[in-house]
């Protein structure tokens, strides 16, 4: 991916941790560990942390790094900065949203993608180059572009989560999981700002990465960089078919809660208790999320 892209996805996704008061007024912003925690270089991360100082929301002191600014102007720029940032991406989700709705083929040109679009190519091949590493495109040998069905349709909705279910119980049984308790802390506060907040007021997308970030920062906990990779990369193939289901912010307040009730478990050092309830979350949110994605494809198959 060019790095001014991805510059693009971690000033966005800062900027919302502004809004969400992940990071505080005055707040040291780390370079190195947001590039931690995006698993990327720092190159990036200092272009991305460059628009945050551009559009005001951090500032830059001598020798000692970006900090959150703590103006008061801090909530608009923050919402400004994210809104821009939201219409740059909105290509990328009517592509997807084709692709999902079966509206495109399956394999293109660019110059058809250009077309449809009208969009540039340096443009599209951002697009496309997202789309790849979030796992429903790839380049097709010498000519063209494929778009996968690996994250389209019900059946692999499903399937992901028999994954997630086999891989992250089996995770907190590692030998050597090991509990940060720092970072289970952190965990513990942003869902219970979820509940107290976020829930009410915060658009999906930024509630649907809440929750991922969730699990895979305990998945880390394994020390097994296979399991976090494993579910980095199937959490992003199944972004696009969450959009597909109901808005319902109710979900949300029961998944956040099951997602605290596992942090307790974790906390009084109960892992194999947390490992079994963490499968039964898994289980409940298949069997809420599966029927509305069937719904909808039978509604679709009837329209054909």
């Amino acid at each position: 991916m060019k790095s001014n892209q991805l510059a693009r996805q971690v000033a966005q996704e800062i900027s919302k941790q502004i809004l969400a008061r992940d990071f505080e007024p005055g707040q040291h912003i780390s370079a190195q560990t947001v590039a931690n925690d995006f698993g990327i270089s720092r190159s990036p991360v200092r272009e991305a942390l460059q628009l945050l100082l551009d559009a005001g929301l951090v500032v830059q002191k001598p020798n000692r790094g970006f900090f959150v600014t703590d103006s008061q102007q801090q909530l608009e720029r923050s919402n400004a900065l994210s809104a821009a940032l939201e219409d740059e991406q909105s290509d990328y989700q009517q592509i997807a949203d084709d692709w999902r709705r079966d509206a495109l083929p399956e394999e293109v040109t660019e110059q058809y993608l250009r077309n449809r679009y009208g969009i540039t190519k340096a443009r599209l091949n951002d697009l496309l180059v997202r789309a790849v590493r979030e796992g429903w495109a790839e380049r097709k040998p010498g000519y063209g572009w494929r778009f996968l069905t690996v994250a389209k349709t019900p059946e692999a909705f499903e399937k992901i989560y028999h994954f997630r279910m086999v891989i992250e119980p089996a995770a907190m049984l590692d030998p050597d999981y090991e509990i940060d308790l720092q970072m289970l802390a952190n965990l513990k506060r942003i869902q219970m700002r979820m509940l107290d907040h976020d829930i009410e007021h915060q658009p999906l997308e930024r509630l649907l990465s809440v929750g991922a970030g969730f699990h895979e920062e305990l998945i880390k906990f394994s020390g097994n960089p296979y399991f976090h990779q494993s579910l980095v990369r199937v959490n992003q193939m199944r972004r696009l078919l969450e959009y597909r289901t109901v808005f319902n912010r109710e979900r949300f307040v029961e998944q956040t809660q099951g997602h605290l009730a596992i942090i307790e478990l974790l906390e009084r050092g109960e892992v194999i208790e947390a490992s079994y309830n963490m499968r039964r979350h898994l289980s409940g949110a298949l069997k809420k999320k599966s029927p509305l994605l069937w719904s909808q494809e039978d509604a679709n198959l009837g329209k054909t």
